[in-house]
């Protein structure tokens, strides 16, 4: 069994990916709804909505989409937390201060009792993300 996380932007995945991809390096591919047996009969401003994605960096994957309905995001309330993990500390603080950009760190890295050093950070798609470093 693999857990993987499904992510929903409601209208801005695509520029959530772009984010993503340069905050943490990587890479995605996209479908969208006009592309599938389902664009046809689908309206036109609906076409270009991204159906699915898939995002891949060193050691993770998550899919991801605009969704089928408009929703108001609030980073506040956020609607996931996704966890990453390194050794190596440089690329724990570039990828927590990468993610930090427009959003809001809710705990800033540092030593923690069960060893390491952790942080948490909610980007600005209001996605939770808890860095550790070992």
């Amino acid at each position: 069994m693999q857990l993987e996380a499904y992510l929903f932007f409601y209208g801005r995945c695509e520029e959530a990916l772009e984010f993503y991809k340069t905050a943490l390096g990587g890479t995605y591919e996209i479908s969208r709804v006009g592309e599938t047996p389902m664009g046809a009969g689908a309206p036109p401003e609906d076409r270009n909505k991204i159906m699915h994605a898939t995002f891949k960096g060193p050691g993770y994957t998550f899919m991801c989409s605009d969704g089928r309905e408009r929703k108001t995001i609030d980073p506040d309330e956020g609607n996931i937390s996704l966890s990453l993990a390194t050794k190596d500390a440089a690329e724990g603080e570039r990828v927590f201060k990468n993610l930090s950009d427009g959003g809001k760190v809710t705990m800033p890295l540092d030593k923690v009792p069960w060893g390491g050093t952790f942080g948490m950070v909610v980007d600005r798609f209001g996605v939770e993300w808890m860095i550790s470093i070992h």
